[in-house]
């Protein structure tokens, strides 16, 4: 029996999506209904349902980074990853960016009909990987396959979301100039000494609370610009982001590891001694060529 999880802080709009799901989906059991991204990566860690069905507005924590911490957290066994499904208010923008992608959104108050064809694209998935993990061990590469998929749908599907939902909390409006790269970073040290750090000197950024730490080779600095919003003024040639909370200059990777559990390691020339874990989402970047 197929399983799903439903995270949405409104709980009358939660019940509706439940209730439409039970007439789609009659076979699908909702094993837990939260109302925030902290809750919502809990139990999708501890059930491990088929169908995350996240609201990207939620208190604390929303859906973008939920989702981006459940894939960085997600167990490198057997277990397949979700199928995800974002839950939006905004119409217009948001759906012509997850609309471009070919992937699924549900409209906040649910629709029927477009949910059943959100159901019918889910159970062909799911439908999918069950086919892939049945291969006998000789043919593993279905599966290896169908969990790339996943995978590449989830990146896609936060990057659609994120686009049409910028930091600001709006959505993105037709023909918004993309910002120019940075070419200094200001910031401050351990001191609270304000410092013109060259964009060049950067190895990498790492989030942390409420500042990103701002690595060069000698020194760390500390800005308070949300991670988000720091992003589109990087040049994504040059910095890449490998976990929701770490972006490095690609020049700079020395050597990527695998631990025992599948796990991919970073050192970077320059931070010797430091180890940045890169996430599910963002192995494809280091795949042999």
């Amino acid at each position: 029996m197929p399983t799903a999880l439903i995270a949405e802080d409104e709980p009358l709009l939660a019940q509706a999506l439940k209730a439409e799901l039970a007439q789609a989906w009659p076979a699908l059991q909702v094993v837990a209904t939260v109302g925030d991204g902290a809750s919502a990566v809990r139990e999708a860690l501890a059930r491990r349902p088929d169908v995350l069905f996240f609201d990207i507005r939620m208190p604390g924590q929303d859906g973008l980074a939920a989702a981006a911490e459940v894939a960085d957290r997600w167990p490198h066994d057997d277990t397949p990853m979700p199928q995800l499904v974002f839950v939006t208010a905004y119409d217009e923008y948001a759906a012509r960016a997850f609309d471009a992608q070919a992937l699924d959104y549900v409209l906040k108050p649910v629709q029927p009909e477009r949910l059943r064809r959100t159901v019918a694209r889910l159970q062909q998935a799911l439908a999918a990987g069950a086919t892939a993990d049945e291969a006998p061990p000789a043919a593993h590469a279905p599966a290896v396959d169908a969990l790339e998929h996943t995978l590449a749908q989830w990146r896609q599907l936060l990057v659609a979301a994120g686009g049409a939902l910028p930091a600001s909390g709006l959505p993105a409006l037709p023909g918004a100039a993309a910002a120019a790269p940075l070419k200094f970073i200001t910031a401050s040290d351990a001191v609270g000494t304000v410092r013109m750090v060259p964009i060049e000197e950067v190895l990498y950024f790492e989030a942390a609370d409420k500042y990103i730490r701002v690595l060069t080779a000698t020194q760390e600095h500390l800005i308070r610009t949300p991670l988000k919003q720091l992003l589109p003024q990087l040049d994504p040639q040059v910095f890449w982001q490998v976990h929701r909370a770490v972006v490095v200059r690609a020049s700079a990777i020395e050597q990527v590891q695998r631990d025992e559990a599948g796990k991919l390691h970073l050192r970077l020339r320059g931070r010797p001694g430091e180890d940045i874990v890169v996430s599910r989402l963002y192995a494809h970047l280091f795949k042999a060529m």
